[in-house]
C-alpha cells in the first residue's frame, strides 16, 4: 500500500491494519515459544515414563544423621528483624548437628535486625552474628562476600576448613531433611540445588500465589530436565549447597579479576551466576528433588511477596539480572549447545514482557473493531492460511500450557490452587510487564552509572509460624 493509500486510511482500517501486524508478531513469538515449551514437555514425559524423573523417598530419622564434615550456612540480612529470629529458632531446631555453624550477616546500621538475631540465638554457639563494617543496603552478594571472609577467618583460627556451605535468605523455613541430603550430594557434585517451594498466603491468593505457580512447574519439570542433559543448573539462593573447594576456586577467579568474594557484589543475581559457574567447574552441579517420609517434597519454603509493588519490585530485579546483567557479564560464547538454549530461555524475560504487552494491546483493538462490526462496519484484512494456522496453534499452546499450569500446582497443593493456577496466569502475565518494564530502565540506569543496590522486597510473614499453629 502506498503513501497516498494509507493517508486515505480510515480510523478503523488503521485499527484493523495495526491488529494485523501486532497479530503476526504476537503468533509468532507465541509459535516459537510453544515449539521450545513443548521440547521440554516432551522430554520431562520421556523421562516420567522412563522412570529418570521419580522423586526418591528418604527414610525416616534421614536429616538427623551425622554430616560427612563441617558445614556453613550464609544467611545475609538487611531488615529482616521481623522474621530472622523465626529463620534461625527454626533452623537451629530442624538441624541438630553439632558440626554445622550459620553466619548471620548484618549490617551496622540495622539495629533492628541484629537485635533480633542475638534475642533468638541465646547462646548457641552453632551461630556466628557478623556485622557489616559498611552502612547497608549494599548488594546481598556483597553481604555474603562478608560472610565469605568471616568464615576464612574461622578456618584460619581453628586449622579447618568447612567441607560444604549453605546458602539460605533471612526469611526461609528450612527442611530438616535438606542439610544431610546436601551433605551427601556434595560428594559428586560441586554445587546442589533443592527445590523451592513457596507457600501461599491466604491472604494473597492472586498475587503472591503466583508464585508457586511458577516454582512448581520448573522446579518438577524445567530443572528436572536440565538436569537430566547436563545443563548448568542455576542456584535459586536458597536450598542451595556448594562444596568448599568449589567456592574457594572461584573466590580465587574473582581476585584475580579484582573482586573480594566468591560472590559477584556488583551483580542482582549472584546466586543464578554463581551457580551457572559452579556448574561449569569440576564435577559440574545437580538439581535434587527429593520427598521425606511422610512424602513432603525436600524444599525451602517461604512466603513471597503479596502485593503488587513488592512482586514487581521482585522480579524486575530478577530480570534485571537473569536477562539483562548476565547477557553482559556471562555473554553466550564457550558454552556448549544445550547451556546455550537454556541462557536463551534463562534471558527471554523482556521479550516475553513485550509480546506479553503486544498481546494485550492486540486484545483491547480486536475489542474496538468487534464493536465496529457489530455497528455494521466490514473493514477487516483477510487471514491468510498461514497465519490462520499459527493462531490455531498459539490456542492449541496457551491452553497446554494453562492445562501444564493445573496439573503441577494441583499436584504440590491441592485441586482448589490448580484450579486458581488457570485463572492466575493473566495476573502473572500483568506483573511480567511491569517488572520487564522496569528491569529495562533500571539495566539503562545502570549503563548510565547509576550504583547497583540490594532492591530487595519486605517479609513480615513465616511459614514456620503457620506450621507451628497447624501442629497446635
Amino acid at each position: 500500500m502506498g503513501e497516498a493509500g494509507l493517508a486515505g486510511l480510515s480510523v478503523l482500517q488503521w485499527l484493523a491494519l495495526i491488529d494485523h501486524e501486532l497479530l503476526v508478531f504476537t503468533l509468532f513469538w507465541f509459535v516459537l515459544g510453544t515449539l521450545d515449551e513443548a521440547v521440554i514437555d516432551l522430554a520431562w514425559l520421556w523421562l516420567r515414563l522412563t522412570g529418570r524423573a521419580a522423586t526418591p523417598r528418604l527414610p525416616a530419622r534421614h536429616g538427623a544423621l551425622p554430616l560427612l564434615g563441617p558445614a556453613a550456612v550464609l544467611i545475609p540480612a538487611w531488615r529482616e528483624a521481623e522474621v530472622i529470629g523465626t529463620t534461625l529458632r527454626h533452623a537451629l531446631a530442624a538441624w541438630p548437628q553439632r558440626e554445622l555453624r550459620i553466619y548471620v550477616g548484618c549490617y551496622r546500621n540495622d539495629a533492628a535486625t541484629i537485635a533480633a538475631a542475638m534475642a533468638a540465638v541465646g547462646s548457641d554457639p552453632r551461630v556466628r552474628l557478623v556485622i557489616h563494617d559498611r552502612p547497608g543496603p549494599s548488594t546481598k552478594a556483597d553481604c555474603l562476600n562478608r560472610l565469605y571472609a568471616a568464615l576464612r577467618a574461622d578456618e584460619a583460627r581453628s586449622g579447618s576448613q568447612f567441607r560444604a556451605v549453605l546458602l539460605q535468605d533471612a526469611e526461609d523455613m528450612v527442611h530438616p531433611d535438606a542439610l544431610v541430603a546436601i551433605d551427601r550430594a556434595l560428594d559428586t557434585a560441586d554445587f546442589v540445588q533443592l527445590p523451592v517451594r513457596p507457600e501461599i498466603d491466604r491472604r494473597s491468593r492472586w498475587i503472591g500465589a503466583h508464585y508457586a505457580d511458577e516454582f512448581t512447574e520448573a522446579h518438577a519439570k524445567l530443572m528436572v530436565v536440565r538436569d537430566a542433559l547436563g545443563a548448568a543448573i542455576p542456584a535459586a539462593g536458597v536450598g542451595c549447597g556448594i562444596a568448599r573447594a568449589a567456592l574457594s576456586a572461584l573466590a580465587m577467579m574473582r581476585r584475580q579479576e579484582g573482586g573480594e568474594g566468591p560472590f559477584a557484589a556488583e551483580c542482582l543475581t549472584e546466586d543464578y551466576e554463581l551457580g551457572l559457574m559452579l556448574s561449569r567447574m569440576g564435577r559440574g552441579g545437580r538439581f535434587l528433588r527429593l520427598r521425606d517420609a511422610r512424602g513432603q517434597l525436600v524444599a525451602t519454603r517461604s512466603y513471597f511477596p503479596a502485593d503488587l509493588p513488592q512482586a514487581v519490585r521482585q522480579k524486575t530485579r530478577w530480570i534485571h539480572g537473569i536477562a539483562l546483567q548476565s547477557w553482559d557479564r556471562l555473554g553466550w560464547t564457550q558454552q556448549r549447545p544445550v547451556d546455550l538454549w537454556m541462557a536463551l530461555r534463562d534471558r527471554r524475560g523482556p521479550l516475553t514482557a513485550l509480546v506479553f504487552a503486544l498481546a494485550y494491546a492486540l486484545i483491547l483493538v480486536e475489542g474496538v473493531l468487534a464493536v465496529a462490526r457489530e455497528l455494521g462496519w466490514q473493514g477487516d484484512l483477510a487471514v491468510s492460511p498461514m497465519l490462520g494456522a499459527m493462531l490455531w496453534v498459539g490456542l492449541a499452546g496457551l491452553a497446554w500450557r494453562a492445562a501444564m499450569r493445573f496439573v503441577f500446582t494441583a499436584r504440590e497443593y491441592g485441586l482448589g490452587e490448580g484450579l486458581r493456577a488457570v485463572l492466575r496466569i493473566p495476573i502473572s502475565n500483568v506483573i511480567a510487564i511491569m517488572a520487564g518494564r522496569r528491569a529495562l530502565a533500571a539495566y539503562v540506569a545502570s549503563l548510565r552509572g547509576r550504583a547497583v543496590t540490594w532492591d530487595k522486597t519486605t517479609h513480615s510473614a513465616h511459614p514456620a509460624l503457620l506450621a507451628a499453629e497447624v501442629r497446635a
